[in-house]
């Protein structure tokens, strides 16, 4: 009878052994990483003249994310949002951006408040195969060469934005004037208004003047706006520039001889500026809150805000937070992950409705189709309390005729 020997050398015994050992700790890191938060990054401009608009977007995000850790989350895991100042600056964002998901191993990015700023944020989720919402007007960011598969404007764009105020005010036989700030937001809103007006035809556009951005003084800009004589006065400028060159043109003289109209009427800088100043003046919004009277899910929206804040209400930019939050934690849901090729799958051709009615998300560029509301600016007798500041004259349907086609933004088909 001969013995069988089964010889074992040390390294083979060393592997198994390390195996089985490692085992229990691989599985470990899994269960931890299932239990971990799911972490969101937030860049956004909390000091600088975007401020009032930025710290209420963040708010409104952080109450998507309250809603959503409260029903459970994704599968028991909770999500947390990391909120970082960008500044208004395309380096600072560009730097913060890069920290939350190298550093902070972020799933996903929202955010930004500018349109060279979110395209500086866009830069770097891009090369690494983010998902990034945007949620600042852009008419670049859906464009080629800045699209990425990988990003999505959950924002209105100054294309549909000063179209639709153009189309509600404009009428052949006009004369318009332009004051611009000059950077991205206000030459693309003024690019708008002209296309818009070319469309409409007869318009005559008499003047086109630039103002640097974040000016404090306009009297130098405005007497060439008095003597152009021009029956609609567009000023497209954001923040506390809108709140000071509205304020100063009434001051001058010019609301009494043309109609002051801006393409994105803010609510903040409307609480900021007096009820006088801004009397009459019509601009565009995704969102005011008194639509909650005819459109469900912006009834929803705001009761959780009043409950959340003690009785306030959301502003226009407030809600682009509360949106883009929750077209990535929506996606998150049907997809039972985080991976940013299932979630682009979920966000591409979605139709969803999370605050102000029907929305679609176009696939070729990644725009959200939507309405935009047409506001007026009340006087203060007509207001009934503090946050009644518009009326809404109109709500552009937000079709998707009234985009740029995929073909002009340099997007080829089937690709």
């Amino acid at each position: 009878m001969h013995e069988t020997k089964t010889t074992i050398g040390r390294r083979t015994l060393l592997g198994g052994t390390i195996a089985t050992l490692a085992a229990p700790a691989l599985l470990l890191r899994v269960a931890r990483a299932a239990d971990e938060p799911i972490r969101i990054g937030f860049p956004t401009p909390l000091t600088g003249p975007f401020g009032a608009e930025a710290k209420d977007q963040v708010r409104c995000a952080e109450l998507a994310i309250k809603q959503f850790n409260a029903a459970g989350g994704l599968k028991g895991r909770q999500v947390e949002l990391l909120v970082r100042d960008d500044k208004l600056n395309r380096g600072e964002a560009a730097t913060r951006t890069l920290e939350l998901i190298e550093k902070d191993k972020v799933a996903c990015i929202v955010g930004a408040l500018s349109s060279s700023v979110q395209l500086a944020v866009n830069e770097v989720t891009k090369a690494r195969g983010m998902l990034y919402v945007s949620i600042s007007q852009s008419d670049t960011i859906t464009a080629m060469p800045d699209f990425s598969r990988t990003t999505f404007h959950e924002a209105l764009n100054p294309h549909m934005t000063a179209g639709a105020v153009a189309r509600h005010v404009f009428k052949p036989g006009m004369k318009v004037a332009i004051l611009l700030a000059d950077y991205a937001y206000g030459q693309e809103m003024a690019a708008g208004f002209r296309s818009a007006a070319a469309a409409i035809g007869g318009i005559d556009i008499v003047l086109e003047q630039k103002h640097p951005f974040g000016a404090a003084d306009y009297s130098t800009f405005l007497p060439r706006l008095r003597a152009a004589k021009a029956d609609v006065v567009c000023i497209c400028n954001f923040g506390r520039d809108q709140a000071n060159s509205i304020k100063q043109a009434v001051d001058f003289g010019l609301k009494r001889q043309s109609k002051i109209v801006v393409p994105v009427l803010l609510y903040n800088q409307r609480l900021a500026g007096s009820p006088e100043a801004f009397e009459g003046i019509i601009g565009g919004s995704n969102y005011y809150w008194t639509i909650e009277d005819h459109v469900p899910t912006a009834k929803a929206f705001n009761d959780a805000y009043r409950a959340d804040t003690s009785g306030g209400v959301p502003s226009d930019y407030g809600a682009y937070g509360y949106a883009g939050i929750r077209l990535v934690l929506d996606a998150m849901r049907r997809a039972g992950s985080v991976d940013a090729d299932a979630l682009v799958h979920q966000i591409e051709n979605a139709k969803y409705d999370t605050y102000k009615g029907p929305e679609t998300m176009r696939a070729c560029d990644h725009q959200a189709v939507q309405s935009v509301l047409i506001l007026q600016s009340k006087a203060k007798a007509a207001m009934k309390n503090a946050t009644d500041l518009f009326d809404v004259l109109a709500m552009d349907d937000g079709s998707e005729a009234n985009l740029r086609s995929c073909a002009d933004l340099g997007h080829v088909a089937g690709k």
